[in-house]
């Protein structure tokens, strides 16, 4: 039986029926909070407690807060209408409903990412107090990052889910087998080819997180200054810049290659400001840009603002140099990291 693409029974430690009324979900953060769900509610408490990791493997595989938080309200609606009693393991249970209803998500949008408006970035959230799960780990905090993230969306859907599940949450390819309805070994073969396609473009090594601040401040701080020769001095020759405004906000359209042409353009991001008055003429002085140091997505980034206008920067290292630097400006995915919705975001103040 299936509801939505997604198994109500069986699944996982369940036998129980198919969903049952609708009851507000568990949530947290703008326009949700515990007290959307009632905490006397057994059904509640159970998926609270499972909250963290849950919200973690949906953001993982989704890249977004947003559709992560509609695939937990549609999980607690189904474990609502299962007859719990019946269910031995609740995690095991609420992780598999979680999975597949991320993967029929993220196979369905596929089909809008070919007309969304330039380039598409994950959704940028706040880690502090790990509320997407355990981040004991550099390899596990590394499958929160935006640059991972971003890769990911070049896997298959099973792959995908195989590498979450397996690397952030060091599940047992016994029990990811059952949550995707493969063999343990269909899911060693899927976690072998998603680690060789992500090989290719992530570092060997994690970089220092003092190493990453320093970079990240210097590229700011150059790029502000119009010091062109200081930009080149930290960005790697064959670096990647990744921009996304959604349409909503001014951004390029394609990915910024090479050290020089990502330079010129943060340096015409600041001019452009109103910074300066001649093209030629060094920036200088604060002009009322904000520059809050933020941690976001397991590392350190910033929230730059001018006027209404805000975006996140972070960037990824490799041999003591920025490799790519991602820049988010969407209003619609800073709601988040900033506290204010979409439209305070997207119009002047």
């Amino acid at each position: 039986m299936t509801d939505g693409g997604v198994p109500v029974s069986p699944v996982a430690g369940a036998t129980g029926p198919g969903p049952g009324a609708p009851v507000p979900p568990a949530g947290s953060g703008p326009g949700s909070g515990p007290g959307s769900v009632d905490p006397d509610s057994t059904a509640a408490r159970e998926l609270l407690a499972h909250r963290p990791m849950l919200l973690g493997l949906a953001y993982r595989l989704l890249g977004s807060r947003h559709d992560a938080e509609d695939v937990l309200q549609e999980a607690y609606l189904r474990w609502l209408g299962t007859d719990r009693g019946r269910v031995d393991e609740p995690r095991r249970y609420l992780s598999r409903v979680v999975t597949r209803l991320a993967l029929d998500r993220l196979r369905a949008r596929r089909a809008s990412r070919e007309t969304y408006p330039g380039t598409w970035l994950p959704e940028p959230v706040p880690t502090a107090g790990d509320p997407f799960g355990p981040l004991d780990s550099a390899e596990r905090r590394d499958t929160l990052s935006l640059a991972m993230l971003h890769l990911l969306e070049r896997l298959s859907p099973p792959e995908r889910a195989v590498y979450v599940l397996h690397t952030a949450f060091e599940l047992p390819y016994t029990e990811i087998a059952e949550i995707l309805d493969r063999s343990p070994e269909d899911c060693r073969q899927l976690q072998h080819r998603a680690r060789a396609h992500l090989a290719r473009d992530r570092p060997r090594f994690p970089a220092d997180p003092r190493e990453r601040r320093r970079l990240l401040d210097g590229f700011l701080a150059a790029a502000r200054d119009g010091d062109l020769p200081g930009l080149a001095r930290l960005v790697r020759a064959d670096a990647t810049a990744w921009s996304d405004g959604g349409g909503r906000v001014r951004a390029a359209l394609n990915p910024v290659h090479g050290a020089e042409k990502i330079s010129r353009f943060f340096v015409g991001i600041y001019r452009k400001l109103g910074r300066t008055r001649r093209a030629d003429a060094p920036v200088r002085g604060p002009a009322a840009l904000r520059v809050t140091p933020v941690e976001f997505n397991a590392a350190r980034g910033l929230l730059v603002g001018h006027g209404h206008l805000s975006y996140a920067l972070t960037v990824e290292v490799t041999d003591g140099m920025i490799g790519s630097v991602y820049l988010v400006s969407n209003p619609e995915k800073l709601v988040w990291l900033t506290g204010r919705t979409a439209d305070q975001l997207g119009r002047p103040g």
